[in-house]
C-alpha cells in the first residue's frame, strides 16, 4: 500500500478538484474525502491492539483484515455517515466513499510479485485481480508526486478558483 500520507494527499487533491465542480463541497467535506482516503488503513489498528489480544479477550477468532476490504470499508463509511446530522448524510457518505475509492485505486496499482492483488473487493469479488503494478509500497517517488500534485492543486485553488468563484 502507498503510505498513509500519500492517500491523504490524493484525497485532498480529489476533494479540491471536486469542489470546483460541486459548489456545496466546502472544506469540511473535503476533509471527509481525506478521511475516507485513510479509512481502509484502519486495519493498522493491529499495531496498537493486536488480533491475538482481541481473540484472547473475547475467546473467538478475530482479524482486522476486513477493514482493508471494500465490504469493511463500506460498513465504516456507512457508520461515518450516520454520525453527522441527517441533512449532510448523503454528501458525507459520498465524500467518504470517494476518498476510500481513491485509496483502493492506489492499492490496485501496487506491484505484486505474483501479479495478483489481494482480494480488496471482498465480499463482491473473493479473489485477487491480475494487475501489473506500477510501484512498490517502499517507493518514495509516489509521495513526492502526490505532494507535487496537491501543491499544484492548492495553488490553482487559491490563486484562481477561490478568488473567481468563492463558495467557502
Amino acid at each position: 500500500m502507498a503510505d498513509l500520507f500519500t492517500h491523504i494527499l490524493i484525497g485532498y487533491s480529489l476533494g479540491i478538484v471536486l469542489s470546483w465542480r460541486y459548489e456545496q463541497l466546502s472544506y469540511p467535506f473535503i476533509t471527509a474525502v481525506m478521511i475516507g482516503a485513510a479509512l481502509p488503513d484502519l486495519k493498522r489498528i493491529d499495531l496498537v491492539l493486536p488480533e491475538e489480544t482481541v481473540t484472547a479477550l473475547f475467546g473467538i477468532p478475530f482479524t482486522w483484515t476486513p477493514l482493508h476490504r471494500v465490504g469493511g470499508t463500506l460498513l465504516i463509511v456507512s457508520i461515518g455517515a450516520l454520525l453527522v446530522p441527517t441533512v449532510y448524510r448523503r454528501v458525507v457518505f459520498a465524500c467518504l466513499a470517494v476518498g476510500a475509492s481513491s485509496h483502493y485505486a492506489l492499492d490496485f496499482l501496487l506491484y505484486k510479485p505474483s501479479g495478483v492483488t489481494s482480494p480488496l473487493l471482498w465480499p463482491f469479488i473473493t479473489d485477487g485481480i491480475a494487475i501489473d503494478g506500477l510501484y512498490l509500497s517502499s517507493n518514495r517517488w509516489l509521495v513526492v508526486a502526490a505532494a507535487a500534485l496537491a501543491g499544484l492543486i492548492w495553488i490553482i485553488d487559491r490563486r484562481w478558483m477561490r478568488t473567481n468563484h468563492p463558495h467557502t
